[in-house]
Parts: C-alpha cells; structure tokens; sequence
C-alpha cells in the first residue's frame, strides 16, 4: 500500500518523464488501443523499438497508449520534443517508423507530409504548447493517447488519484454530492439524468450496503466512446467509483462490461489490480476509514443490457430483461438495494469536476448541458474516429470541421445520432447546437454518443430497417408493444422495399410506430421507432417512391433498384472491374452499359466509379 507521501512522489517523477521535464529528448507514443491495433499498430512499435536500439539513441522514451482519436488513420506515432510540441503522424507502417526515427529522432528533421493536417497549435492550462484537433475539448478523455494505460504511476502523474485523496481527507459526502450536482454533469449513457442528483437520491436512502455500478455495456451500432476510454485510461472510471462510493455510503462497486470489449476487459482488470496494491481500493484507503471493492461482470452482449434495470438483473444472475420503474434503482437496485448506476464517460468527468471545481465545469458547453461529450464518428465521413467537443458544438462543425466532410464529393444527406434509439437530422439542421435538448426538438436524441453520417447514396427507407432489424433482434420480448409491435414494422419496410408496399403501409408503419412508443416497458423499446418516425417525417418523398413508383432512388433496395451509367461516364473501367456479376461492358474512353437482366443491384459499381456518372432510374 503506498502512502500520501509515496503518491506525491511517484506524481512528480512520472509529471517529469511526461512533460519531458527530465534529460529526455524525445517521448514517442503509439495508439495500441482496439483501433490501433487493427490496423498492425502493433508492428510499428516494434519497429520503432527495434530502430532505436539498432541505432543507440539516447534519451528516448517510447510507449504504448490508448486511443489518440483519428482511428482512420491509424497506426498514429507522436513525437513529444522538450519545447512541449507534439507531432502527430498518422497512417504509420513499419518503413514510415524507421524514416520517423532516422529522421526526426536522430536529425531532428520533422517529416512534414506524414504529419495529420487538421491539428491547430493549442495552449493548455499550464501555458504549455500541444497540438489538439480543432474544435475538441478534452476532459472525459483527457488521459487516452496520453499515458500508457497499463502504467498506474503515469496515471497518478498527471493529478491521478489526486481527486479521491482531497475527497477522502478535505470533504464530506454531503459536500462531493454538492460539488456534483452544482457542476450540471448529466448523465452520458443516454438519459442526460443530472448525475449529482441521483447521488442525492441514493445516498439519502441509508441503513445497509448501497452499490454504484458502471454501465460499459455499450451495445449501440457504431458507438465505441466507452470502450475507448477504458483501453486508453481506466483509472479515471476506477477512481470516480471509489469516489462516488464514499459521497453515497457504498463499499461494493461493480463494472458491468461487454465480453465482446476484450482488451478494455484485460486493461481493466490490470488497472484494478494495481489499484488494490497502491491502497486505493480494499479497506482503509489511503489510511482513511473507507472500504470499497470493485469487480468486473461480463456481459453476454446483449443489447438490452444497457437498460439499467436489465444490467442489474443479469448481475444477480437473472435474464436481463427490464423491471418496471418506479421503484428506481436509487431506492431499490441491486439486490433491492440503493443503487447508482452511471456510464463510463460520466465517471470519466467525474475526479477532474472535484479538482477543478463546478464552476469550472459549467463555464464549458452551455446553460442547460455543461460539460463535453465525447462522440463516435462514422460512416460516410473522410475522418471517422473519437472527438470531444463542448456541449453546443453544431452538428455542422463535428461532420464538415472535424470529420473532414464526404468522402468522394458526395453529397450530405442525413446523419443518424442516438444510435438505433435516435433519430434522423438532415441537412437543414446541421447548424444545431449539440445539447440533450436541441436534439430531442429536432427528433434525434445524443444516445450514449454514435455518430453515423449518410451521403446521396443511402436509402432511408433502408436505413430504417438496419436499425428495426437491430431492435428485433435484441428485443428482450418481455413487452408485447416492442416483441411484436416492432416484428410487424420489419414486415411492412421488408414489404417496402420489396416494392410490395402500399399507401395504407404508410399509415399502419406510423400508427405502429406511436403505439410502441407510448406502451413499451423500457427505453429501449420507447425509442425503437424513433428511426422509422424520424425518416418518415423527413423522407416520406423517398417512402412515396418505393411505394407509388416502386423505385429506390438511391438504388440500395436491390429488388426495386435500377442502375444506369450516364453520359459522364470517362470508359475508365473501374465499374466493371468491380462488378460482381459481371453486369457491365464497355470499351476504354467510351460510356459503359449495365446489362439490366443481369445486374442484382448491389451497388458496388457506385462508389467505385470516380465521376459518379451511376445513377439510379
């Protein structure tokens, strides 16, 4: 168990390697979370390593961390040099790694055309000088590509711990409670439940064990916010727990993750087992009268999981299915006992609120959701990865500022937030501010954070029945309205894009669509129409083309599709060498025809042609 003098020692040596305030010239970090490692992140550390030892430079500190955030450009080297500037390369192979080493770490010579080119020079608090995306904002993932996730002593170096330490000796419960709900954090899973107020609740029902309970199962197509803050800083989630025990009265705490998060599982475990021998987990933390232990429940992957009642049925061993609410959790939770149960990204707020105060806190975002939100960015955009923005951001400068804009000089059609809980925006609303609210009135919701971006190409109607094929599938079918309601919307949008569909379709997909709205259990099946409405009041032109004019004008609905290649055509070839069933003939520099009897509509000629001369009739 180290002491209060230990921490404080191991913070200023491990502040010094970091900010390279030692005889270190260089520190080179390695994103090796999920994304990087996809992508043989891996293979380039190795080589890095090996060209540093092969060529005997000095003061050089090379390591692993988690998610940097540009996953599209993945693997991603950075460079930190002693005037604190960090030089971001991206998309670094194993011959790009010894150029990098021989180059910038012995000669000194930056190698301009690897480096990210949407990094602005930024001023942190400290006056320190560091390249961040434009626009983002980090709190919640203050940490990922920072420290070596594994490595709890470069966590307590940048101010780890350091929240529960001022927590356990400087304030009461009462007091962090306080701080919480002063400091407007909302719940990041979702709801947007003001999360120092469902600390109240909880801890105003004492007498007995009480629980607090992480939510990492993030079950949402696209989304991988929790996931990301777990590989890259596990601590932070750790140490908010610890803390949120102590203002509550609970001594148990449990991590409820999905198995299918393999490396965030083992990134986990190793950070609880170093948690329990630095003292900060067990009894009598840092020589104070607190108790608390934590452990990790493994998750089948089911999607209703995410419900926080059916998450605290399948961690007392029961099917996870919801219950029926009130009692709520904060009363009669785990076990029946109080319980709270907050998200991965809302404990991530959680140790940097108690150092830096509320009032820090609500000066980021706007009046109603203060703060950041950490947003999964995906689809049809040139920079998918993880962003953070401040809470009033426009959805215009995360998709066209941050992600890049469209790939291909497509044309923005719609952008999917909430997952297969929200809803559908269009190009009308890209300048609306990013809040809990705003996205509510304009038939979206913020979700726990996924972002998927829809270009010229996607059929809506299609779009509705992924996300209805997800929901029918993970139904729990507890509740008659989400069991069977949503079964028979599938029907209607399979018989839809079949070009079978009829005009009193329309009407029974909308009436369905309210009645599962207004008598389903739980959230999940509340809001597993919210696609099929938001696309129906925002593309009922498209719903009347596959209806009246059986035809698909994105040309997806394979059955109603016809492709046609136009006069733009340039006869470069790339739409029949890239035609699976050999559809397409033609001559060099001359327009190719599609063979209609033979073309099955996948599509796949589409986005390779480079003058978008494929349309669909």
């Amino acid at each position: 168990m180290k002491t209060r003098q230990d921490l404080n020692k191991i913070r200023e040596e491990n502040l010094k390697q970091i900010k390279l305030l030692d005889d270190t010239k260089y520190r080179v970090v390695v994103g090796m979370a999920s994304c990087g490692l996809a992508a043989n992140a891996d293979l380039t550390y190795d080589a890095i390593e090996k060209e540093i030892k092969e060529r005997n430079l000095q003061n050089i500190t090379l390591t692993s961390v988690g998610c940097i955030g540009e996953c599209a450009l993945e693997p991603i080297v950075e460079v930190y040099d002693k005037d604190n500037n960090r030089y971001t390369y991206c998309s670094v192979n194993e011959r790009k790694a010894k150029e990098i080493v021989n180059k910038h770490l012995e000669q000194g010579e930056i190698i301009y055309r690897y480096l990210i080119d949407n990094y602005k020079l930024l001023i942190d608090e400290d006056g320190n000088k560091y390249e961040a995306p434009k626009y983002q904002y980090r709190i919640a993932l203050k940490n990922c590509g920072i420290i070596n996730p594994t490595k709890i002593d470069q966590y307590i170096g940048l101010d780890g711990y350091k929240a529960l330490e001022k927590v356990l000796f400087e304030m009461t419960p009462e007091e962090v409670i306080d701080v919480v709900t002063k400091s407007g954090l909302r719940g990041r899973g979702g709801g947007g439940f003001p999360t120092g107020l469902k600390w109240k609740f909880t801890a105003a029902n004492k007498g007995g064990q009480s629980f607090v309970i992480c939510n990492a199962d993030e079950g949402d197509p696209g989304a991988f916010m929790d996931r990301a803050v777990l590989e890259g800083d596990p601590h932070a989630v750790i140490e908010a727990m610890i803390i949120c025990g102590y203002a509550i009265s609970a001594s148990q705490g449990y991590v409820y993750i999905r198995a299918e998060y393999p490396l965030a599982v083992e990134r986990l475990q190793h950070a609880i087992k170093n948690a329990y021998e630095y003292g900060f987990l067990g009894e009598n933390i840092l020589g104070s009268n607190f108790n608390f232990d934590l452990e990790i429940r493994l998750g089948a992957g089911a999607f209703v999981c995410g419900e926080e009642t059916a998450l605290i049925a399948s961690i007392e061993g029961e099917r996870g299915m919801p219950r029926n609410k009130p009692p709520y959790p904060a009363s009669s939770g785990l076990w029946g006992r109080p319980t709270v149960i907050n998200n991965v990204e809302t404990f991530a707020n959680v140790a940097q609120i108690i150092l830096k105060g509320a009032d820090w806190f609500k000066s980021i975002g706007t009046e109603k959701a203060a703060g950041t939100k950490v947003f999964a960015l995906g689809g049809k955009i040139k920079n998918t990865g993880l962003l953070e923005v401040p809470m009033g951001t426009t959805l215009r400068e995360v998709i066209y500022d941050i992600g890049g804009g469209l790939p291909n000089n497509k044309r923005f059609k719609a952008v999917q937030t909430g997952g297969p809980s929200g809803g559908i925006l269009t190009e009308a609303e890209l300048d609306t501010p990013i809040d809990y609210d705003n996205l509510i009135a304009k038939g979206s919701m913020m979700g726990s954070g996924g972002m998927i971006v829809m270009d010229e190409d996607n059929c809506m109607v299609d779009i509705a029945k992924f996300y209805l094929e997800f929901t029918v599938e993970e139904s729990c079918g507890k509740c008659t309205p989400c069991r069977d309601g949503n079964l028979r919307m599938l029907e209607i949008l399979n018989k839809i894009t079949a070009g079978k569909g009829t005009m009193q379709d329309l009407e029974d997909l909308r009436e369905l669509a309210l009645m599962i709205k207004d008598t389903s259990l739980c959230a999940l099946g509340q809001s597993a129409p919210n696609p099929v409405l938001s696309t129906l009041d925002k593309f009922y032109d498209e719903y009347l083309e596959h209806v009246v004019n059986k035809r698909c004008p994105a040309g997806v609905c394979r059955d109603i599709a016809k492709l046609v290649i136009t006069d733009h055509c340039i006869g470069c070839g790339k739409c029949l060498r890239n035609c699976p069933v050999n559809a397409i003939s033609g001559h060099v520099k001359q327009r190719h025809i599609i063979d209609l009897n033979i073309c099955v509509a996948c599509g796949t000629c589409k986005p390779a042609c480079p003058v978008n001369a494929i349309i669909s009739v």
